[in-house]
């Protein structure tokens, strides 16, 4: 089926440069392999669960959805896109099967995945992501297993812990990456968003009112455990991450909640060569991108966390740019037009630059926590490489990221490298004694998500299985 645009991704981004396109009289198709609208930060409860409402995130996701379902746009949720193709053709799994949808023009707008700088223990069960706790406190009003220790390092350290503490959970302990001077010293750029400033300090508050212990510039040494969790070890860092001289606290848990920061998500840039650049502040490897989103693949648009960690609020402004640029190009909006519509969210956008560069700051890998990963330990959980390996792949000539895949099948797995890559890269970087950006990043290809082969043959019977004619003799 053929339309104007393809919009990849239903969140902050993607929904509004949906729908700013749709209103300027393009034929929009969105795919997203939720449920329903919304991303990772404004994400809805599963259907048929429960969970708490009420916050801004809730409202403005809940705006959102109001928002897509009111429009015209063709609405494709709960599909896993797996291939993008010449001419713009997206393939994904739907409830009945394979679909197809082409177009002359497309926005990427994926998001961002999240990083664990690895320590031993951190593939035992009851260890969890950051993004995962969110996804089970706000789509399925789940705690999970008290005592928990929340670990890692940015802003979704608070809202985890606090999220928990209101749920009813007991949080043991914050441990941040970050020190208390860094914190205070980022207030004056934070304070250019009073209202997310003001939910940042009740978050601050709910956890003291917890009495939760929080240890500035510490990080996770390891985890215990045999079956599973059962407790961690934290230990002071330097200010670049690297673990430091200090005494050691053990706490017994039943989960590990821990995150590093996110890597944005820019499988489609790369799947089409686009022009990418490494910018450490921003996450890694992004696509190089006019002032509305553009790549230089002619009509591809790339927007969001996916291009750079700026934030929800960034992504709004950014996927409303794109979907208004993706308009103008194809001749639906003049210039006077698209200048009118496009300047409200320059000016938004221009106003949360500094709380935006605040937080990816806080978020950006810092080279001494991949240094600290002791050797041993397993950096590709897909495939068990570990960084002893990796080091060793670099003597063995591995130069760049995808002869350490061909040395060691770090990245071959199922995450396809989502999950190891960004430190994996960092490491082989610091063994070559290079720059991160001369290790290249990971070639992408189809399928970009595992799919099962069944799903792409859909329900059918062998009455839909089409006989030909016996050839004549």
């Amino acid at each position: 089926m053929n339309f104007d645009l393809i919009v990849l991704g239903g969140g902050p981004a993607g929904g509004n440069a949906a729908l700013a396109a749709a209103e300027a009289g393009l034929s929009v198709v969105l795919f997203d392999e939720q449920p329903t609208a919304g991303g990772q930060v404004w994400r809805a409860p599963w259907p048929g669960f429960d969970a708490p409402g009420g916050s801004p995130e809730r409202r403005d996701g809940d705006a959102l959805r109001a928002a897509l379902a009111a429009s015209n746009v063709d609405l494709r949720f709960g599909r896993r896109v797996w291939s993008v193709g010449g001419n713009f053709r997206v393939d994904a799994v739907g409830p009945d099967g394979n679909e197809s949808a082409e177009a002359p023009r497309l926005i990427a707008a994926t998001g961002a995945h999240e990083r664990v700088v690895p320590f031993p223990g951190w593939t035992l069960p009851g260890v969890i992501g950051l993004a995962a706790a969110t996804v089970l406190l706000k789509s399925h009003g789940v705690v999970p297993g008290s005592p928990v220790v929340v670990a890692g390092c940015g802003p979704l350290l608070a809202g985890v812990a606090a999220g928990i503490v209101k749920a009813g959970g007991t949080v043991a302990a914050v441990v941040d990456l970050a020190g208390a001077t860094d914190w205070i010293a980022a207030v004056p750029r934070l304070l250019s968003r009073p209202a997310t400033f003001a939910q940042g300090v009740g978050w601050a508050l709910k956890i003291a009112g917890a009495r939760v212990p929080i240890h500035f510039r510490h990080a996770v040494r390891r985890v215990e455990g045999e079956d599973g969790a059962e407790a961690v070890v934290i230990g002071p860092v330097d200010a670049g991450g690297g673990n430091a001289a200090g005494p050691e606290i053990r706490y017994a848990i039943s989960t590990l909640v821990v995150g590093h920061g996110l890597v944005p998500g820019a499988e489609i840039p790369r799947l089409f060569r686009a022009d990418m650049r490494f910018d450490r502040r921003l996450g890694g490897h992004v696509p190089v991108l006019d002032a509305e989103g553009r790549t230089s693949v002619p009509g591809l648009y790339a927007t969001g966390d996916g291009v750079g960690i700026r934030g929800a609020v960034a992504a709004t402004d950014g996927g409303l740019l794109a979907g208004l640029a993706a308009a103008h190009d194809m001749k639906r909006l003049d210039a006077a037009a698209f200048a009118e519509r496009a300047a409200p969210a320059r000016r938004r956008l221009a106003g949360v630059a500094g709380f935006s560069d605040a937080m990816a700051a806080m978020m950006a890998l810092r080279p001494a926590q991949a240094s600290s990963v002791p050797p041993e330990t397993v950096v590709c959980r897909c495939e068990d490489v570990t960084r002893r390996e990796i080091e060793e792949a670099a003597d063995s000539g591995a130069t760049e990221v995808n002869q350490l895949k061909h040395f060691t099948r770090c990245g071959m797995g199922p995450c396809q490298g989502r999950m190891c890559g960004d430190v994996a890269a960092e490491l082989l970087a610091q063994k070559l004694g290079v720059p991160r950006e001369a290790v290249g990043q990971w070639t992408a290809r189809p399928p970009l998500r595992p799919v099962p082969l069944a799903d792409l043959l859909g329900r059918f019977d062998y009455s839909d299985i089409p006989i030909p004619k016996p050839a004549p003799l």
